[in-house]
């Protein structure tokens, strides 16, 4: 099978930045969520997106977020993608797709059979499904190092585009490529020695890891 496409998410400085474009990664993820701990203001998402421009693609993630904060994400970091995390439904992500001329990925919380089966009212309406671990009530929508059982993933495969999230690190994303067939992988967590903070070498593994597969 071919080596998965790899998604970084949560970069919030140039040196992991570069860290992940040295590594290999295909996509870059930018975090607008203030709640979370790799959220990156406008004026940091533009340093980051000019340091990404023709080097890797520029993915930002969003909770659930008005239009004009998502206009200024993608004015700020010259986006490549909408990645939508929160309660947004297909008529949204069909909205914001038009509205930004953007792919748009939606994320799909995941822990049991009928949540993967949900995924399907996207189908057309987003450009991409981010199957990730659900998390427990309460907490941060991703980046929690959580794994779902990738089993459930077993009926979708052929149904649409999609990638794979949630718990994924150099010791298990290339097991979790191979069982599912994912053609893309996306970590966050995984790549970090304190929430939100990056460790370069794990990067660089996590890359090699998912290419070896």
């Amino acid at each position: 099978m071919p080596a998965p496409a790899i998604k970084i998410c949560g970069l919030s400085t140039p040196g992991t930045l570069d860290a992940a474009i040295s590594a290999r990664a295909d996509y870059a993820g930018f975090v607008f969520y203030p709640p979370s701990p790799r959220n990156v203001a406008p004026r940091d998402a533009a340093v980051l997106g000019a340091r990404a421009a023709g080097r890797i693609g520029r993915v930002g993630l969003f909770v659930d977020a008005a239009d004009a904060l998502i206009a200024e994400a993608v004015t700020a970091a010259g986006l490549d993608a909408l990645q939508l995390h929160g309660e947004e439904t297909p008529e949204r992500a069909a909205q914001l797709r038009a509205h930004f001329a953007l792919p748009v990925w939606k994320a799909i919380p995941v822990a049991a059979a009928g949540d993967v089966e949900r995924a399907v009212r996207y189908v057309g309406a987003a450009d991409l499904i981010l199957f990730d671990a659900k998390t427990p009530k309460g907490t941060l929508p991703g980046g929690m190092g959580v794994v779902f059982d990738w089993l459930l993933l077993g009926e979708w495969r052929d149904r649409a585009p999609w990638g794979l999230a949630g718990g994924l690190g150099p010791d298990n994303v290339a097991e979790a490529a191979r069982l599912t067939g994912a053609p893309l992988v996306d970590t966050s967590s995984g790549v970090e020695t304190a929430p939100g903070v990056k460790d370069h070498a794990r990067i660089a593994a996590f890359c090699a890891a998912a290419r070896a597969v």
